[in-house]
Order: structure tokens, then C-alpha cells, then sequence
């Protein structure tokens, strides 16, 4: 079974940390694999004195649901620590917030996707700690969805948002950890950073192949199958379309009320997309878009995964639904995000070109070349000398 950073923690932690007073950024899959949660393992780690919790979106133990403005702090009921939002009024933690901590400790499990909040919880953490000389340690965690395949768009600078503050392709390859040390590498350079590795991990390994126990990462990825499918078909939140919340298979399940299933599965099978089939169904979300709202759409089934590309995927279904209900169907408007002024589909693209590339009536085929070749490019100019596990 492949240990993670907290599972490694007592053997692996520096020494020039000890007696530190520390705070610990964590989620509900903060655990160890005995299913032990971070908050637990570091109250017993004598090394360390636990002095306060910060909470990325959904909380510390999973309060809430997406894209929530949250509780600006409490103390947990279970310790009695001080407890930080980090997904309310502020997404960077305050000079308060961090007063008497030596160290701040990073545990979270990422999706793989660039999308994904907590990356950006963790550089915004990275930023402040900088600013404050506390010094910084990631657990790193597993790539759910392994750590060598990338794909989509680079983030264009100019379309930053909370959704990607830093340029990485959508599906990014990386481990928080690796993450953590671009992003020192190129932003962060005064900031003293440690990366607790795993052992037993290798690149090509999925999350099913760790032994590692499953735990929602959020209340909408319920399932390894739902993480593999959120780098293409997030990119629905930008749209008038649902994107599954509200059913048992969020990000599988997809529609809208003005649409005929049978008519899009028929235009989705003609875009040969690799290793996935589209079944058409009719669903009623329970709450988010449409809620109770009869809807025609599609279910997502992975039949290879390996060969299966979110990103190009989630793109298509896109491109059908505007060509063939060009009437009904819209780009959803700002707000998304704390972004108030640009297009949540560019902004979760990380660039206004495929939005235009698709009103343009542009193939599917030459997109997916313009960002292979985004992702080429920073896979040998970036993310080759930041990877810390070699295989």
C-alpha cells in the first residue's frame, strides 16, 4: 500500500521543526490509511504543537456544499482549536490568523485538475507564509487521476481566478506536493518549503491502484469515477447546462431541460472521442440548476481509461449542445468564483479561445492540437524539473 506524507510523517519530519507551533490546512480526506484524520495523527505528534485549523472550500469536515461563501471561523467542537476559513471574506490566511504559528501544514487530496480550489488555497498559503517567514510542509497525496497524463490549455495570466491563480494545464500530472514546488520554484523563492513524500507511488498508478481508502475529496466527487471524468465536464459550470449536482453521479450525468437525449448522444458518437460511451436518460436534479426540473440529457460512461480524455471530452459535449440547440443554449454569467467580470467558461478554459473556437464552428480536432501543444510545452520547459517521482 503506498504511504502517504502523513502516513510518513513521524519518520520523515525535520528536526529543525521540532517544538514548532503549527497550523494545519486540512479537508474530510485528510486521513491516514488507517482512516486516522490529520487532526487526530498531529494532536498525538509530539514533535509539533497543534495551534489552530484552516478549512479550504467545504470545510474542514465537509460543512458545505460548492461554491459557498463559508463560516469565517469557530472553534472545532472535537479539540477545542481555533478553526480559519479559508473559502469566505479572505481565501489567504491574515497576519491573526497566523500569529505565534512556526510552521503551516498543508494535507489535502487534490483532484488533479486544475479547477480544483485547493491548490490555490495552498499557493495563496505559500504566498503568506512567505511574507511572515513561517515555513511550509506539504503531505503530499496521490494524483487520483495518475500522475502522467496532461491535457487542456495552459492558464493564460490574463484569465486568472480562483480556478487557476497560476499557469498549469487543466489536467495537470502533478501531486499537490510537485505543485508546491513549481510554484516555489517560480513564485515563491524565498519561501522555505518542505514536501513530505510518499512511498510506494508511481506515475502511472490511479488512485484504485494505491490501497489508499477512498474519501470524497468534496461532496460532489463522490467516487474515483466522478474525479476521473471532472477535468472536461466541470467545464458545464460555465454554462446553462447541469452538470450532474443534484444526482447520484455528478459530472456523469449532464443535461438540460431543452434537450433531446437521443439527438446528442447521436452528435457526441459521430466525435469518435477515445475510451467513453454516452447513454441518454432523462433525470431531475434534487437541487443546484434545474432543481426538480425534469431534464433530457446523457450519462458518461469511462470504457478505457487510459485512453479516455476528459478535457477533449468535456469540450465536445460543449460544442454539441451549442450547435445543435443554438436557441437554448447560453454561456453562464458572472459571478463564479469571486470572479465578477469574465465568462466562467473562459475562466475555467484558463482562455477566452475555445469558447470563440467553438462559436467559430472550429472541429474538435484542431483544438485538441493548439493545447497538445501548450501542454508539450510546459511538460519539457516546467513540469519535467519539478516532478519528484521520477517513474
Amino acid at each position: 500500500m503506498v504511504k502517504t506524507g502523513l502516513d510518513n510523517i513521524k519518520s520523515k519530519w525535520p528536526k529543525s521543526l521540532n517544538g514548532a507551533s503549527a497550523g494545519l490546512v486540512v479537508n474530510p480526506s485528510s486521513v491516514n490509511g488507517q482512516l486516522e484524520h490529520a487532526v487526530d495523527v498531529l494532536r498525538s505528534f509530539s514533535s509539533i504543537k497543534l495551534k489552530a485549523l484552516f478549512g479550504p472550500q467545504h470545510g474542514i469536515r465537509g460543512e458545505t456544499q460548492d461554491n459557498m461563501v463559508e463560516w469565517q471561523g469557530f472553534k472545532d467542537k472535537r479539540t477545542g482549536l481555533p478553526v480559519f476559513s479559508l473559502y469566505g471574506s479572505t481565501r489567504e490566511p491574515l497576519d491573526d490568523m497566523l500569529r505565534g504559528l512556526d510552521v503551516l501544514i498543508i494535507d489535502m487530496q487534490d483532484a488533479g485538475a486544475r479547477y480544483y480550489t485547493f491548490i490555490w488555497t495552498m499557493a495563496l498559503c505559500m504566498n503568506a507564509c512567505e511574507q511572515k517567514g513561517i515555513s511550509l510542509v506539504i503531505l503530499d497525496r496521490p494524483n487520483p487521476i495518475n500522475g502522467s497524463d496532461t491535457e487542456g490549455p495552459v492558464l493564460d495570466p490574463a484569465f486568472t481566478s480562483f480556478v487557476g491563480l497560476y499557469p498549469i494545464p487543466v489536467r495537470h500530472g502533478m501531486t499537490i506536493g510537485e505543485i508546491g514546488v513549481y510554484l516555489k520554484d517560480v513564485f515563491f523563492h524565498d519561501l522555505e518549503l518542505i514536501v513530505i513524500k510518499m512511498r510506494g507511488w508511481s506515475r502511472k498508478m490511479w488512485f484504485d491502484d494505491t490501497g489508499l481508502p477512498w474519501v470524497l475529496p468534496s461532496p460532489n466527487l463522490p467516487t474515483l469515477q466522478s474525479s476521473m471524468v471532472y477535468p472536461g465536464m466541470c467545464l458545464l459550470e460555465g454554462t446553462n447546462m447541469s452538470e450532474g449536482r443534484g444526482t447520484t453521479r455528478p459530472f456523469e450525468i449532464f443535461g438540460a431541460p431543452y434537450i433531446e437525449p437521443y439527438d446528442l448522444v447521436r452528435r457526441l458518437r459521430r466525435y469518435m472521442l477515445p475510451g467513453v460511451g454516452f447513454r441518454p436518460l432523462y433525470f431531475e436534479p434534487t437541487f443546484q440548476k434545474y432543481a426538480g426540473k425534469l431534464c433530457g440529457g446523457a450519462q458518461l460512461h469511462v470504457e478505457d481509461r487510459k485512453k479516455f480524455r476528459p478535457f477533449r471530452t468535456g469540450v465536445a459535449v460543449v460544442k454539441a449542445v451549442h450547435d445543435l440547440f443554438p436557441e437554448r443554449f447560453k454561456w453562464k454569467q458572472p459571478p463564479y468564483e469571486y470572479e465578477r467580470e469574465k465568462l466562467p467558461f473562459d475562466i475555467l478554459c484558463g482562455t477566452d479561445r475555445i469558447r470563440k473556437d467553438i462559436e467559430g464552428g472550429k472541429n474538435i480536432g484542431s483544438m485538441v492540437r493548439w493545447w497538445e501543444g501548450q501542454c508539450s510545452k510546459f511538460d519539457h520547459e516546467i513540469r519535467r524539473r519539478c516532478i519528484i517521482y521520477e517513474k
